[in-house]
């Protein structure tokens, strides 16, 4: 006699609008309902599915369509639905599920993915480590992508809070001739942080956090003598941090904690005679287990087009192909 095993499983309706998703009345879920005998519970943001394993994975794949169809068009009705569960059930997708394996978050502005190969890795490699480095030019998703990782980890409960920092190097500018207290110095350094967050968190839920604690963007000294427990921390411009404060920002990282670490090694800003811990974390921690590295090069630029050609002309530039000028 065969054994039918039932499993279950959990979906966090992250960034998605709860009424738009369900429907007027649960209308949305009707066409889920009548077409599959698992059992769909609907208790705040969380769905879940329990039934057989095959058609749980079916109905697993669909909610996560009508998830990436919400998000994306900006309505669902139920006649979406009944089209997402007639292409399912025929083995078509609305995407493709290795894509659907590359979004890291939904908002409720957008579905923020993984879409170059690097990119891909990246998000292989952040979740496969406690340690995550990744190396290479403005332009690339590097800390966009860690800030959205980390964004995840806080929503779906795997960390309570997320730690974002960066050195406060001089980039031609000094801070002392900048106007205003520490603060409003400090702010400008910290400014891209948040503009990712901005783009995933609503303002009033960014703020609420910010006050809470829940979501620290502080200066990288100011994590000195700290152990970070249930956190995930990203380092930003990691090119700027010495080799001191490198290891000094490695060691903070306590249990049940991530780390990503971005930086650009052809923009340094650091004193012409100090070492960029950057560059030395590379060769000393290259072979340590649950530590891992992606490098991004011109080819996953992902801003304006331009980006790539100027990252070109610099690099001939700095390797003497300067069209003959002296």
């Amino acid at each position: 006699m065969e054994v039918i095993t039932q499993v279950e499983k959990i979906i966090k309706l992250d960034g998605v609008d709860l009424l738009s998703f369900l429907g007027f009345n649960d209308v949305n879920l009707k066409p889920l309902e009548e077409s599959f005998s698992t059992s769909i519970t609907v208790r705040g943001d969380v769905v879940y599915i329990k039934g057989v394993n095959e058609e749980v994975a079916v109905v697993e794949k669909v909610i996560k369509e009508m998830m990436y169809v919400l998000n994306t068009s900006g309505k669902l009705n139920s006649g979406d639905v009944s089209t997402i569960i007639d292409l399912a059930i025929h083995g078509t997708d609305i995407i493709p599920e290795k894509e659907l394996d590359n979004i890291v978050l939904y908002t409720k502005k957008d579905v923020i993915k993984a879409k170059t190969p690097t990119q891909i890795k990246y998000l292989e490699i952040a979740q496969r480590n406690d340690i995550c480095f990744a190396i290479g030019p403005a332009g690339t998703g590097k800390t966009f992508l860690a800030v959205a990782f980390a964004v995840s980890a806080l929503k779906k409960g795997l960390v309570r809070k997320i730690i974002l920092a960066r050195p406060a190097v001089e980039a031609g500018e000094s801070l002392g001739f900048l106007p205003g207290d520490f603060r409003e110095k400090i702010d400008p350094y910290l400014r891209p942080l948040y503009d990712a967050l901005q783009e995933m968190l609503p303002s009033d839920q960014l703020r609420s956090h910010i006050e809470k604690g829940v979501i620290e963007i502080v200066p990288l000294a100011y994590m000195r003598g700290r152990t970070l427990n249930n956190a995930y921390v990203i380092l930003d411009e990691a090119q700027n941090a010495t080799a001191l404060q490198m290891k000094m920002f490695l060691t903070r990282l306590g249990p049940n904690s991530k780390s990503v670490i971005t930086g650009d090694i052809t923009q340094i800003d650091l004193p012409r005679n100090t070492k960029s811990g950057l560059i030395q974390a590379r060769e000393i921690l290259k072979n340590v287990d649950g530590v891992g590295f992606v490098y991004f090069d011109r080819d996953d630029v992902v801003r304006h087009k331009l980006v790539k050609d100027i990252i070109d002309a610099y690099e001939k530039f700095q390797n003497g192909d300067n069209g003959g000028e002296t």
